[in-house]
């Protein structure tokens, strides 16, 4: 039988380029223990694309932190610096071209936002997570909850703020600041006053040009994986075991927190009760179902203090290291890291072959 091949995906523009190496590696190592041929793309911190033996050995294309030092992530380039042209080359573009799937391994801007699946789109390859509109929806955190909301799935309060507007915060303190196309907490502050919501709300427009101001929601931050495509059946979409989140040290679940060894414990499944673990994968599925998303997602809820609970965010790329909360949710559920990433490939390779039935 003839190998599969699939290329992968990694690094990217966003400030989440070193998280995405990481994650990369973990990918190509189950991808060829599933006895998958791995092509290795890097994008740049500038944009531009070219192909690698193997994913970079630090973290990064460039030297970084040690896992476990850093306060943050490394900032991308200056704006306006790099103009040169950002399209795969030939030889890139064969690669990808020439691969049965592609596995997008990137966060953030520039690659978890639609914009890389539109590529494949127009490219015609196969590729591993939800397509362009659930991609650009599900980054943004403005429109992702308004589809959410009008779909009758409970999210947290908040306010949106565009350039130019004042801070203001209706929930009280402390509260967050987000910007509004981020991930991996980037850019996120928790205020506990009015001085600190201007901070927020500065540091956070650095960062994008729509912010979200949110309650604080006190309870149980809870995870939970889905995986599947559309419509029901043997494909359809399936949600993890929920998994609580417990920041060890710091007082919300930041950059640090998510990310340096030994600031966060994963408990699965949730400690709950029963009826919420089963309503957290119900809302999973919901959120999953509402925003068109196929292949994967974690979904990021709450379990309030009063037993409600609460879809907080989308994420259609999430870490993809073998000890990621993504990986973790599905391997108490049953299924290994291998057998996770074969059944990522097989669920986008059924949905290209589905959608290349349409007629256009």
């Amino acid at each position: 039988m003839t190998r599969r091949r699939v290329a992968v995906l990694l690094g990217g523009r966003s400030s989440e380029h070193d998280v995405s190496v990481e994650s990369a590696r973990s990918v190509i190592e189950g991808l060829r223990a599933a006895a998958y041929d791995v092509v290795v793309v890097e994008i740049d911190r500038g944009g531009h694309w070219r192909l690698l033996p193997e994913p970079p050995s630090e973290r990064g294309s460039e030297r970084g932190p040690e896992p476990g030092t850093e306060r943050g992530p490394e900032p991308g380039p200056d704006p306006g610096t790099e103009l040169r042209p950002r399209l795969p080359d030939g030889e890139v573009a064969a690669a990808l071209a020439g691969a049965d799937a592609v596995f997008p391994v990137l966060h953030g801007p520039f690659g978890e936002d639609g914009t890389v699946q539109g590529l494949l789109e127009l490219a015609g390859v196969p590729y591993v997570g939800p397509g362009v509109l659930a991609s650009a929806l599900c980054m943004d955190k403005d429109l992702f909850k308004s589809v959410l909301r009008d779909n009758g799935v409970p999210v947290a309060r908040n306010i949106t703020l565009r350039t130019g507007e004042e801070p203001r915060n209706p929930f009280g303190f402390p509260c967050f600041v987000k910007p509004a196309r981020l991930g991996s907490s980037v850019g996120i502050s928790k205020a506990h006053d009015q001085a600190e919501l201007r901070a927020a709300v500065e540091l956070a427009f650095a960062h994008d040009e729509k912010i979200l101001v949110e309650e604080l929601v006190s309870g149980v931050e809870v995870e939970v994986g889905v995986i599947g495509n559309r419509g029901r059946g043997g494909d359809g979409p399936v949600a993890s075991l929920p998994g609580e989140i417990v920041v060890t040290h710091n007082e919300w679940y930041d950059y640090e927190a998510k990310y340096a060894v030994g600031e966060m414990d994963l408990v699965v499944p949730a400690r709950v009760a029963p009826a919420q673990l089963e309503r957290a994968q119900e809302l999973a599925v919901q959120a999953f179902v509402a925003s068109e998303c196929e292949g994967m997602a974690r979904v990021d809820l709450f379990v309030r203090d009063d037993g409600e609970v609460l879809v907080n965010e989308l994420n259609t790329i999430p870490g993809f290291t073998a000890t990621s909360v993504y990986a973790q949710l599905f391997a108490a559920s049953g299924l290994a890291y291998a057998e996770l990433l074969d059944k990522l490939v097989a669920l986008a390779l059924a949905r290209h072959e589905r959608l290349e039935a349409l007629r256009y």
